[in-house]
Formats: structure tokens, sequence, C-alpha cells
């Protein structure tokens, strides 16, 4: 292979992954990639189960969407026809990290566990602590996390 060759090689891997790592600063996802090729989200829970089940419920890789870089698992084929007809309204607020932790200006883990609707927007938040501390005013987190939200969507985790 010659030299030019190989560079334009490297070039064009470079540009096919660049969605990837673009994704993994504004997006809170798994390590390591699907099947589909991209990062997984929300842990591999269905994301419109949020809004429909009582508890979220896991995904399965047979129900696959990707957005934004970010692939999504969902437990039937009903609720990915729903993702896949409004992905916006479905997803969690700020790429999935928790809100309170955006708020502070910092990109924490969402857990599903602990999640707020609010408006029809989702909220995931990092732990049981950080989400009844969530609760004592929630207007101002969600309002602070909207403001802070933009200066560190692309920063990554590490320069945070």
């Amino acid at each position: 292979m010659t030299r030019l060759t190989l560079t334009a090689a490297l070039s064009a891997a470079l540009i096919a992954l660049a969605p990837a790592a673009f994704a993994a600063d504004e997006h809170n996802v798994n390590n390591g990639l699907t099947m589909g090729g991209h990062p997984l989200g929300l842990h591999g829970f269905d994301p419109v189960s949020m809004f429909e089940a009582d508890a979220p419920q896991i995904g399965d890789s047979q129900f696959i969407s990707a957005h934004e870089g970010v692939d999504y698992y969902f437990a039937t084929a009903e609720t990915k026809a729903a993702f896949d007809a409004d992905p916006a309204a479905m997803l969690p607020q700020f790429g999935g990290f928790c809100a309170f932790g955006v708020y502070a200006g910092k990109k924490l883990d969402g857990d599903v566990r602990y999640a707020d609707i609010v408006d029809g927007k989702l909220y995931l938040f990092v732990n049981r602590a950080i989400f009844d501390k969530y609760l004592e005013d929630p207007e101002t987190i969600i309002s602070g996390a909207f403001d802070k939200w933009p200066e560190i969507r692309s920063t990554p985790i590490g320069d945070l």
C-alpha cells in the first residue's frame, strides 16, 4: 500500500468515526459499540417506556434505532416505531446526563431509576440523593441546567 493510499484510508476511517466521537461528548453512552456501529444510549433501556410504562423497560437489540450517532434499544416494535416518529420527544434532556449535574456544570451519568417528566420532557438524575435534592426546587434546577447546557454540551467529560 502506498503512503498516499494509506493516508487516504486513514483519513476516511477518521471521518467515518467522527459521529461516534462527537456523540460521546454530547450524549451519555456506554463504552463500546453496538452491532449497529454506534455507542449505546440510556444503558440499553427503552426511552419510550419512560413515558408509557410503570417502570423503565430494558430494550432488546432486535429493535434498534440510531439518532445523532447513538443507538437506542426498544422493548417492542411498537415503542421503536413511536421513537422513530419523533425521537426528540422521547429522549432525555441534556443528552441523558444528570440534569442536576448539568446545573452544576458536570456531565454525570443519568440513571433511569431516578427520572422526572416535566412538561413532557424527560430528565434523569445520577442517584437518589441528587434526585431528592432536585425535588426541593425543580424549576431552578431545570432552568439552570438549560442555561448551562450550551456552555458544556460539546466539552469532553474529562475537561469539566
